[in-house]
């Protein structure tokens, strides 16, 4: 995007260098400097850009306004910008060079906040911004009988599966049928994970310009996989039994979207499981709209205690309905486990194993073969990771209730975070100050750009009792200065 005529909107500036602001030495207004050097000149901030008022970007970055003055007087006793009267402050043409046109800097998205954190690795910062518990024991004694009773067998193979190792594909396969939906192995494409399975429909689906209506709100990185396909993404608002049909049909009809993407069992980010009628619903609104759906659930870790989960989408759909169905293992066994699956029709499981063929001629065999010897406790080891998480969400309740009594959130039949709302509040300012007091949260804007979540945060429950509770006090005490001051002075991390 252009961004040399209007001023850089100074909530995304905030998003792309707020979580670098804190863990380092030097006053504050010269890390800021710093940050915003890094970007000048690229893709983001280009020669001739126009940086953010100080009283915006402060308001953004919940800080002083006094400290972007002296940050954009840095950058100007540099040569980095220019400022002039009536212009604003922009990108000095000199700032340009020396950078090879080859330089060129991520695209930042939506799931930024997200895949930051993964990227640097942990810090001083307790880190909100996913949720992932640590590998299932199960996973070194199954690890230790594989090398000594299948990897001799595996060696002698030539190793490329595009559809996905054989075995393990039958081991999905049963994993459908038994849950209610009747599948055969050549139905099923082994996949680096579902954010792999989601890119490979991506790319078979999406053209540029075309319509994809997914729940609202949604997963950052789908914002950001859609949009680099060039698809036009729609949102249909979401009710206590998934999205809604009568809005989902409006949106089928006015778009005639390319494809819909929905979360059926445990949404990310509220945790809401969609019903069996809802499912029919949306099933047979897509057949007849000849909308290709594609149903992600990852997320489907289920504790015995709490509501049965339906079969899947695709089991309420008529024939001549086209649905795709994603699912992993990374979510319930490890997130270093990187094999997913789609389920589709054996002609479209042809046409995504060319897909998959042509990214990277198959997911590592070992991991696949791992996954294969495990896929027939999965639900028994989900049922215990699931009981585990409806003890850590029960105790994160508790605790914000006792020390953040006005934040409001209904408890998710499943998942592993809470949606928050936080009343009257921009919970991107909020984001930066809570970095500030040394934990790091998404802001609503990133599941939702609609502006419909702006107030809400995305909380996940999966870390340990120590981990939440001190979590826990370091949002009170961010909460309770931005309410008492506002975005302000600068805060040291605790």
């Amino acid at each position: 995007m252009d961004r040399s005529g209007d001023s850089f909107d100074p909530a995304t500036l905030a998003d792309l260098i707020g979580h670098r602001l804190t863990g380092r030495g030097g006053g504050l207004y010269r890390r800021l400097a710093d940050e915003i050097a890094a970007l000048i000149g690229s893709a983001e901030l280009p020669v001739g850009a126009r940086l953010p008022a100080e009283r915006r970007l402060a308001e953004s970055l919940a800080i002083s306004r006094s400290t972007v003055v002296s940050a954009y007087d840095e950058l100007r006793a540099r040569g980095l910008v220019e400022s002039r009267r009536g212009s604003g402050t922009t990108v000095a043409r000199a700032a340009g060079r020396g950078r090879s046109r080859a330089d060129k800097r991520m695209t930042t998205g939506y799931a930024e906040s997200l895949f930051h954190r993964i990227t640097v690795g942990p810090g001083e910062v307790i880190s909100l911004t996913y949720a992932v518990d640590p590998g299932l024991p199960e996973l070194s004694s199954e690890l230790s009988e594989l090398a000594s009773t299948d990897l001799p067998v595996l060696l002698g193979d030539v190793g490329y599966h595009p559809r996905g190792l054989p075995v393990l594909r039958e081991r999905i396969a049963e994993h459908f049928t038994e849950s209610g939906l009747p599948t055969a192995s050549d139905e099923i494409v082994v996949t680096t994970g579902a954010h792999q399975a989601i890119a490979l429909v991506t790319q078979m689906y999406l053209r540029n310009g075309a319509a994809v209506v997914i729940e609202q709100p949604s997963w950052p990185g789908c914002f950001d996989l859609f949009g680099a396909a060039g698809g036009r993404v729609v949102g249909v608002p979401l009710d206590d039994a998934g999205v809604r049909p009568d809005l989902l049909a409006a949106a089928f009809a006015e778009h005639q979207p390319a494809m819909a993407f929905v979360m059926p069992t445990f949404h990310n980010p509220t945790g809401q499981l969609m019903s069996a009628n809802r499912r029919r619903q949306v099933a047979e609104l897509a057949a007849r709209h000849g909308v290709v759906l594609v149903e992600d659930n990852a997320y489907s870790a289920w504790d015995p205690a709490g509501p049965e989960i339906p079969p899947p989408l695709a089991a309420y759909a008529p024939d001549d309905a086209e649905v795709l169905t994603i699912g992993s293992v990374s979510k319930a066994v490890w997130g270093g486990l990187r094999i997913g699956w789609i389920r589709a029709s054996r002609p479209l499981a042809e046409r995504l194993a060319r897909h998959k063929a042509l990214a990277d001629l198959g997911s590592p065999v070992i991991d696949q073969a791992l996954t294969a010897r495990l896929l027939p406790r999965l639900t028994e080891l989900t049922a215990r990771r699931a009981r585990l998480a409806t003890a850590r969400k029960k105790l994160m309740g508790e605790l914000l209730t006792e020390r953040l009594p006005e934040w409001e959130w209904t408890a998710p039949t499943g998942g592993s975070a809470l949606w928050i709302r936080l009343p009257g509040t921009d919970a991107r300012v909020f984001a930066q100050v809570a970095l500030r007091h040394g934990v790091e949260v998404v802001a609503g804007q990133a599941m939702d750009p609609s502006g419909n979540h702006d107030d809400y945060l995305r909380v996940p429950f999966a870390y340990s009792e120590q981990v939440l509770d001190d979590a826990v006090a370091r949002l009170a005490r961010a909460w309770q200065e931005l309410r008492r001051h506002g975005p302000g002075p600068d805060v040291p991390v605790v």
